[in-house]
């Protein structure tokens, strides 16, 4: 979790740093899942460990969906491809993490099914 952390952080910072609002709100973005991630990570409350699943398989998309916007838009240059690589990077440690915590894309499936259904009464 902790590297998952770090490589958000660090496309966050380099979105923050380039300026315009588009890289600013990515930048946002990529903080906020890092937030999630350590929050999901140290906070035992039931919700949150209900939506466990949330945070990874949310920045890995969101990681995926920056990628594909880069290659359809650019601006292509040095610093882009590298940070392009952070977020493969990213997609990789997080799908590692959320195959260790539930044993695959079924395990996964059945976590957030079993999130979404509501939640029974102990009576």
């Amino acid at each position: 979790m902790a590297v998952a952390v770090t490589l958000t952080l660090t496309t966050a910072y380099v979105h923050l740093t380039l300026g315009g609002p588009l890289f600013t709100l990515n930048g946002l973005g990529y903080l906020g899942f890092s937030l999630l991630m350590i929050i999901g990570a140290s906070v035992p409350h039931p919700i949150v460990v209900r939506f466990a699943w949330l945070p990874g398989v949310g920045v890995g998309a969101y990681a995926a969906v920056t990628i594909l916007a880069y290659l359809i838009v650019g601006p292509h240059f040095a610093l882009g491809w590298i940070t392009k690589g952070v977020e493969l990077a990213l997609i990789g440690v997080v799908t590692a993490d959320l195959i260790r915590a539930y044993g695959g894309a079924p395990g996964v499936v059945r976590a957030i099914v079993a999130s979404l259904q509501p939640e029974r009464s102990a009576s």
